[in-house]
């Protein structure tokens, strides 16, 4: 069966291929296949707060030393923390053990490289092959060869101290009062002490993971309570994360949601203007609004568009040498800075736009006007390929036929949960809606 999906090796917990058995033979997986590759022969391991967390890191950790790899265990760590410090530290790999915005009960493998990357599709299914080779427990090591275990206890720490230099010397932000909502993930002490060490005022929520609360109505798929909160304190801006960080959506003072398409449309421009902007060009994924894509086309900027997954945004920033990438659910990527979206870093870097500029984030925000655009999961049962069931295929037709190109429609599994998603962008957003619906329950009826 297939292990790898969008974003790593993600499921439900004790159920393939998230059980120990599975795991331990994928850390026996990555640790062959760099044993005789690599430099250091450490492999660094960082999580969530999901109380499954301490089950998979166990069985990882055991599976990589069998083969005769050290693993370097941080703990609770925002995943471009985990990035980062494998890049730093110069590590083989780096591992973290999440499943993102979904509920407590899934968990998650994601993998980097050595230089802090995702890793490609081909050498996703090398580690694939190798879970599934038979002869793979024939190739464990003996004794003094097994691996070890170490931990690094100031993990956090020099997180932290990174994000910091990415903006001026300086800097503070004094007065500022913003509200965290941490959705009781990784980040639940990385973004409140970053702001606290720059002298905001800091309220933060959803700050207490138990290890079943993480994602509970709360971070960045919960974004009305961030939006509360904000009202509640009077603060300048809100701040949410998904529970691995590597995402932010934002509430200006207004209480307005800010996604991803303004956070790189406001950046791109700013960017541009001081000429640091490589090559005009914003690298984002077919989900972001078109509205963003007329902002650039405006200020001189071109819009790249790639499938959904902030990986293949990376990638094609790569192959094309562009340094701001992102998704509309806020993953962005600020190549100079870090290799994939960071959460914290997104948060800081639109404080100080914020400061730089003199304006209210709604004011920057205001800038990037936005087609309506909805978005209906639909649960199913199997995902399919949409081309293979002809009364989707019509059903999607005639919706584009009535947008009469003023519009888009965007139907794709998800890459990560057994849902289709039904995407609609255009001026009138009663018809998008009436469309959608349609298009839902033919999917609805087709595939449950």
């Amino acid at each position: 069966m297939k292990l790898f999906g969008t974003d790593g090796i993600r499921g439900t917990v004790n159920k393939y291929p998230m059980t120990p058995e599975t795991v331990l033979r994928v850390g026996m997986a990555i640790a062959y296949l760099l044993r005789h590759t690599c430099g250091r022969n450490m492999i660094l391991i960082g999580k969530d707060t999901r109380l499954s967390g301490y089950m998979i890191e166990s069985a990882l950790t055991s599976g990589i030393c069998s083969m005769g790899m050290n693993v370097t265990l941080v703990g609770p760590l925002p995943t471009p923390g985990i990035a980062f410090l494998t890049r730093t530290l110069r590590l083989d790999a780096g591992i973290v053990i999440s499943a993102s915005h979904n509920p407590f009960e899934d968990n998650g493998i994601k993998f980097f490289s050595s230089r802090g990357f995702k890793l490609p599709d081909e050498v996703e299914k090398k580690l694939e092959g190798l879970v599934t080779d038979d002869g793979l427990s024939r190739k464990r090591v003996k004794g003094a060869e097994i691996g070890k275990a170490y931990r690094l206890d100031d993990a956090t720490g020099r997180y932290i101290e990174y994000i910091k230099s990415t903006i001026p010397k300086g800097m503070t932000f004094e007065g500022i009062r913003v509200v965290v909502d941490c959705a009781n993930g990784a980040a639940y002490k990385t973004t409140p002490w970053l702001f606290r060490e720059l002298g905001a005022e800091v309220i933060s929520i959803h700050d207490r993971p138990d290890g079943v609360n993480i994602n509970a109505e709360c971070g960045a798929l919960y974004i009305e309570n961030l939006r509360k909160a904000v009202k509640l304190h009077k603060a300048h801006l809100g701040i949410a994360h998904d529970g691995d960080a590597d995402r932010t959506i934002f509430c200006d003072e207004k209480g307005n949601i800010v996604d991803g398409d303004r956070i790189m449309g406001m950046w791109a421009v700013e960017m541009k203007r001081k000429r640091m902007l490589k090559k005009n060009t914003v690298v984002a994924t077919v989900m972001s609004n078109i509205g963003l894509e007329k902002y650039l086309e405006k200020n001189g900027v071109r819009l790249i568009r790639t499938r959904v997954g902030d990986r293949y945004v990376v990638e094609k920033m790569i192959e094309g040498g562009y340094n701001l990438g992102g998704e509309q659910s806020g993953h962005i990527i600020f190549l100079d800075h870090n290799t994939t979206g960071d959460g914290p870093i997104t948060a800081l870097q639109v404080l100080s736009l914020m400061k730089k500029r003199d304006k209210t984030l709604s004011a920057l925000a205001a800038e990037i006007k936005l087609f309506p655009q909805i978005l209906i999961n639909v649960q199913v049962e199997q995902k399919r390929e949409i081309k293979s069931i002809p009364e989707v295929e019509k059903k999607i037709k005639e919706a584009e036929a009535k947008l009469r190109g003023m519009g888009r429609i965007l139907v794709r599994p998800s890459g990560t949960e057994p849902k289709i998603r039904v995407m609609l962008e255009g001026q009138d957003l009663k018809l998008i809606k009436k469309l959608g619906s349609n298009i839902a329950e033919v999917i609805k009826a087709k595939m449950t």
